[in-house]
This record gives C-alpha cells, structure tokens and sequence, in this order.
C-alpha cells in the first residue's frame, strides 16, 4: 500500500500539533490569533492577474454550500443573492459560488423527487438565467469578480435517497460503495453518460460567461464525481476512455475552453492526496468501506495531472488534502492547527515555479492557500514568503463577512473570529437546512436582517441576566439600538460556557471568540448604553422591586445529576470545573470520563494529549458525539484512537466505589464501533433498513478510575425565568439560550439578535 512521507508526516501533526512547540501560540508563525502585528497587509491587498481578469485584492471567498439557497427550480433567490452581496461588500476579492451540478438526470443524487433541486441550477432553463445575472451584476458593484463552481456531480458521496424514493441507483466511476450507507453499491457510469456531462460543462462556462460571471471553478477533489474520476482510488474502469484517470478531467477542462475564449478564467479544486492510506494505515485501510481505495492518486501523480490540466487550459488551482472518507481534512474543524495546509500550497507552487510552469495566456499559475486561514498576520505571513498566490476565506467569511475591510483598515479586533465548529456552516445543510454561521446571526439572514438594527420608537430599560454568548450578544445588539441595557453575570467574566470550553489547546479559535466578545462589551459600555454587572447573582425578587420594561434571561444551563449509588463518596468533578480549576486533578492519572459527547471528548482530548493521563470514555448511546459535525467528530475520535484513549460506547454507569464505577456494557454485535470516522452519522429522520440490528446482550464491567470526570450534559436552567413568570417582575420576560434549550452557540446567537431587533 502507498504512502507519501511527506504527507503522513502532516497528516500524524494534526492530532498533537500543539505540543511541538508552544512558544507557537498553536499555529506556524505565532499567528493563530487576531492580531495585525504585520499591518499594514500590503501583500493581501495587491492585486493579481488571473488570466487576462484583474483581482483587486488576494483575498478569495471559499465555496460555501449555498445549498436550499435558490427556488426548487434552481434559480438563485433573494436569500442567495444577498449572502454573497453582503462578502462582496466586505471587500473579498474574488466569491466562489457553492456547488453547481451539471449531470441532473444522469447522477440520481443530486435532483430531488419532481425534477426539483436543492442546489442551485445554471443547466436548467432561461428561467434560472435571470438570476445568475442579477448576481453577478451586484456582486461587480462592489468591485469585486465571482467564480461559478461547477461540478460534474456527487456520486458515491451523494444521497443515496434517490434509492428509496425513486428506485434508482446513484452513480461512481467505478463499482463503488456509498459513503452514508456502504451497503449500497453505485453503479458505473458509461463512457456515453460521462461526455454527455462533459458537453454539460462546456454549456456551462458558456452560459456563466454569458451571465456576466467572471470564470469557472471546477470541484475536482473531496472525492466528489469529478475526483472518482481522475483518480484510481476511485476509478477502477479496464475499457474505454476514461480507464485513463486523467481523461475526464482534461476533456471537461478542454470542452470548457472551447465554449468560451482563450482569455476566459478557469479555476480547479483539487486534493494533492486522498491522504486516506496515511490516516488509516494497513488495519483501516482492511475495512470493507475502504478497502477498494487504498490505490489513490500519490503526490508526484497529482502534480503530472495539475501539469496536464494545465496544459488544458486551467488558469489557477486552490489545493488540499482529504476526502469524505476523512472528512476533517478538507474541512478542517477547531480542533486542527490555524494554516494547516499552507505546507501543500507551496510544494505545488515551487513544483510550478522549478519546471516554469505557464498557463495559456503566459503568466504564472496561481496557487491559492486554503485551511484555516481567517488570521489577517497568518495571511499576510503566507503570502510575504511566498507560500501561496492568494488566500482562501470560507467560513471566516461567514463568521464576519467585513474581514478583509475590517484589515484592511487595521481594524483587526473587530473581526468576528470563526471558532471551527461547523454547527451553521456544515451541520444545518447536512441535517436539512441551509448554511448559517454560529456567530453571526445575520449569515443566510442577509435579505431579512437589516445590517443595521433599527432605532426603537420607545427605548425601554432591559435587563439581560447572563452573559454568555447568547445575552452578551442580545445586551449589546439592543444597547447599539438606543435601549438602555443592564447586563448581569454571576461570574466575574462574559462568556459563559465557553471559559471552560476554551481551555484545550485545540480550542484556540474559541478562545479567540471570547476575547471578541470581552473586548465587544467592553466597547459598547464605553457608548453609554451598556452597563456590565459583574458578580451579580441576580434574583426574581431582586428584579421585582427594578422597574424594568423588559427581562431577558441568558443563564445557561445546569450540570445533569447521576443519582446512582455510590456517587457521594466518589471522586468525582465536573468536566467544567475541572477545566477551570486544572488543580483539581490533582495527581490523578487514571481518568474515566461520563458522557461521550462534545464536552466529554474534548476534556478527555485535553486530560490525554496536555496532561498525560490514561483515560477512559464511556457514553451509553449508540454513537459517541452523536450530533456534532462529521470533521469536528472524526477528528477528535480519530486522534483519541491514535492517542490509546478507550472509547465505550452504549455502557451505562450503574455505580460508584472510592477508586472504580460500575458498568454495564452492551456487547451484542450489532453495537457500532466507536472508532469508525470514515462513515458519518445518518440524520435521525433518515432510515438505513441495512444496518445491522444491535441486540442486547450486557456485561457488567469495573473501570479503576482515580477520577471520574462528568460530562452528562446540561439542562436548561429555567428556574430563575419561570419564577420572574410566576411573580411578573417586568411587563415583558424572555428566555433564550441554553436555559430554553440547552442548545448551542448558533442557537443561542440567532435567538439573541433575532429577539434584540423585536425588543
């Protein structure tokens, strides 16, 4: 089996990159976090010539979903047109469009039932053309140009619904199986299917181009239909054309120029390795779900075939790593390092620049850096040496879509930092939704929330009680309005949970969050508005005697009690104080963490990987950080295995002694296997009828444990509202936040400034 050095060499960094050194601040360069020590940025803000186009600045927006972002004919709506006016605004040099399909009726995945779609469409009709003008055309009013990405399809990688609804198979270059139910195999698509999307390709680039769209972007890599294609991992075909991996991709590339003009942009996403030996090694790679993959495109194979495409007529390429199969590589969660492919960027551009590798129009082919990169000093860094031509913005720019104007201007601590969790950007169109932005409620929101709150008719006195995310966010959204606000904290400190959840070296970019919202407190105090409280335990009949309009509570949630025997004389904390007081580990070695959700995980990453501790996780549902993103998922689990960290799940805790806890696990065979990370969670609405049925068959076991660690989960504290309810201490009560639903930041954030433009 294949293996690169170069790349196992990144891909074992990603779990303990941390620890290298620490005088890094957790990134290359000591720029993992909001500073402008390198400002001016005058390297990303010059321009580039890709082609015969002019880019104003180096400053590329990602492809971000944009999936549910159009009507069910796949015409752009008013919700997709504002999202991306709202990035040109902000001053992005270039937007990337989501993915585009071009094979609806040939790749089953992508159409929904009644000839509709949940992508956006350009191959459909003239009633889908109208919008991609209006588009275009708003996005050049703020001097900015836009690329459409176009993808040949999804194949193993998409839905495979289309199997239960419709009664029809979806598609791979080869006998492949589907990534979210390996059970079902895709059928092989004929050499005729295959020139038919490629002929859909070339009307494609011609009609954006004649849609006042700037250039075209090709999805070639993620393992989408075009990677299954053009690499052997994937495309196993003996006969025809394309049993050449590479002729698919050169022909589309090809077809595309044709239709267009020489001076046309064409760009291409491509992973510089599938990197899927590298993570799983011989033992994963033995998998039924990955075993007919362990012959991928190696490194020197990608850089002939970005040579060829070229020669074809490619202009630039952003590069990676990963696929689907090891999801957190191409979108990287919190928990991997800020650049984490810079090291990629400049292989390929020295690869270029050794062999004088020019494009058709005779200039240099940009290169552009992606992976973590919403750090202005880490760009600016990365292009001032010489890394990469441009840099690649996605999820920055739905956290704070005024990032390049905000450096630009040196305003850098004004930027929303993106903290990696993926909940908005990926989890809600995974699960149904569209994307949003866990950090900024206005993402996808664009063509409902104005950009500035309107002023009241009446300012009210507000009462906002906690100040974690959710009501620092309300506090400051109605202060910035007019309303007089008072905000109080039970701690000396605004932020929350997330204090504790910033702990872990892997947390950085939470941290960074916490510190925004500190310093956005602290600046709209200074307005006159605001008023923060701190250490203020505040109390319904306290509020009663105030006179308030309007109360707002915020106060989060409580830990889940285990009432189970033994638990007194245990030695037990909880996972946020223990965070919070590492002391309280004391000299503790053997660890047993209850709970194996996001908070369990991440502690027991924190006890194995920064404090050296054995540590044991034991979780009684089927799945271990079941409902959180699929790459913050995979990449926590995939390196806790690496790390020898033992994961039970489906094990109840039945007791506690001095120095162990009592449980019962389930050993039946259908139990899942905790490690598995090359295949996703199916959304609790979507059935699989081959999954293997799990039994119950219980073994009672005993963990020796110095420490036992709860990570239970919370529950919404409510009390404190329901009592204000019960006493009616203002005219108007609201409860948001954990302490309405234990939720999330993104649930809480959205609930904050959808309440504070009503108030």
């Amino acid at each position: 089996m294949k293996k690169d050095t170069f790349v196992q060499n990144l891909v074992d960094s990603y779990g303990n990159w941390f620890l290298k050194d620490p005088s890094q601040n957790n990134c290359p360069g000591k720029t993992a976090l909001m500073t402008q020590e390198l400002y001016p940025y005058n390297s990303m803000f010059s321009p580039i010539q890709i082609n015969h186009t002019t880019i104003k600045n180096r400053l590329v927006m990602a492809p971000m979903g944009n999936i549910d972002m159009c009507e069910e004919t796949g015409r752009p709506n008013d919700k997709m047109l504002q999202y991306f006016f709202a990035r040109a605004r902000g001053g992005v040099g270039l937007i990337t469009t989501g993915l585009i399909p071009i094979s609806h009726g040939i790749d089953n995945s992508i159409t929904e039932m009644g000839k509709l779609s949940y992508f956006p469409r350009i191959d459909r009709s003239r009633t889908v053309f109208s919008g991609w003008r209006d588009l275009a055309q708003g996005i050049h009013v703020y001097g900015s140009k836009i690329f459409i990405q176009i993808t040949p399809g999804l194949g193993r990688v998409g839905n495979p619904q289309c199997l239960v609804n419709e009664l029809k198979m979806p598609v791979s270059a080869s006998f492949n199986p589907n990534f979210y139910i390996p059970q079902i195999p895709c059928w092989r698509l004929s050499d005729r299917k295959l020139k038919k999307i490629i002929k859909n390709g070339g009307q494609a680039a011609a009609d954006s181009k004649a849609a006042g769209i700037d250039g075209v972007y090709l999805h070639g890599h993620e393992g989408y239909l075009l990677e299954q294609m053009t690499n052997p991992a994937f495309n196993r075909r003996k006969m025809g054309r394309y049993a050449n991996w590479q002729a698919f991709g050169i022909d589309i590339v090809k077809e595309m120029r044709r239709r267009t003009d020489s001076r046309f942009p064409i760009m291409y996403r491509i992973d510089l390795s599938l990197a899927l030996n590298e993570t799983y090694g011989d033992k994963g790679m033995s998998t039924s779900a990955l075993k007919k993959f362990k012959n991928g495109r190696t490194v020197e194979m990608t850089l002939d075939y970005m040579e060829k495409l070229v020669e074809a007529g490619v202009d630039m390429f952003d590069v990676d790593l990963g696929c689907y199969d090891n999801w957190w590589l191409p979108h990287p969660p919190a928990g991997m390092p800020a650049g984490c492919f810079l090291e990629v960027a400049h292989l390929v551009k020295e690869h270029f620049k050794s062999k004088n590798i020019r494009s058709n129009a005779g200039v240099e082919v940009p290169v552009v850096a992606v992976g973590k990169l919403g750090y202005p000093d880490l760009a600016e860094n990365a292009l001032r040496k010489g890394d990469c031509d441009m840099i690649m913005l996605g999820r920055p720019l739905l956290a704070d879509p005024y990032w390049p104007n905000k450096a630009f201007a040196g305003r850098v601590k004004d930027i929303i930092p993106c903290i990696g969790c993926q909940e908005g950007c990926i989890n809600e169109f995974v699960d149904g939704g569209h994307p949003q932005c866990a950090v900024n409620p206005r993402t996808s929101f664009e063509h409902i929330f104005p950009e500035v709150p309107p002023v009241p008719e009446k300012v009210k006195r507000i009462a906002v009680v906690g100040a974690g995310p959710g009501g620092a966010i309300l506090a400051v959204t109605v202060a910035k309005r007019g309303h007089k606000v008072d905000l109080f904290e039970k701690t000396d400190k605004v932020g929350g949970k997330i204090i504790s959840g910033s702990v872990p070296k892997i947390k950085f970019d939470l941290n960074n969050y916490l510190i925004y919202l500190e310093n956005l407190v602290k600046e709209t105090e200074k307005e006159g508005n605001l008023t923060f409280k701190a250490n203020c335990n505040v109390t319904s009949e306290w509020l009663d005697k105030q006179n308030y309009d309007t109360v707002v509570f915020a106060v989060g949630t409580k830990p889940a009690q285990l009432p189970l025997p033994g638990i007194e004389k245990a030695n037990a904390v909880q996972a946020v104080d223990l965070l919070l007081n590492p002391k309280l580990l004391g000299t503790a070695k053997n660890i047993v963490v209850v709970g194996g959700g996001v908070v369990g995980c991440e502690t027991a990453y924190w006890l194995k990987y920064e404090k050296d501790c054995d540590v044991t996780v034991v979780e009684m549902a089927p799945y271990i950080m079941d409902g959180v993103c699929t790459a913050n998922r995979g990449h926590l689990i995939h390196y806790l295995n690496k790390a020898g960290v033992k994961l039970l799940n489906c094990t109840r805790v039945t007791g506690f002694g001095v120095d162990n806890l009592q449980v019962s696990r389930n050993i039946s065979k259908g139990v899942p296997n905790p490690y598995v990370t090359w295949q996703p969670i199916l959304p609790k609405n979507i059935e699989n009828p081959l999954a293997p049925k799990m039994g119950k068959e219980e073994k009672s076991e005993t963990l020796q444990a110095d420490l036992v660690v709860l990570a239970a989960g919370g529950r919404p504290d409510d009390s404190l509202y329901f009592e204000a309810q019960r006493m009616k201490v203002a005219p108007e009560l609201y409860n948001i936040g954990d302490s309405f639903s234990g939720g999330k930041v993104l649930e809480a954030t959205r609930a904050a400034y959808t309440l504070a433009g009503k108030l």
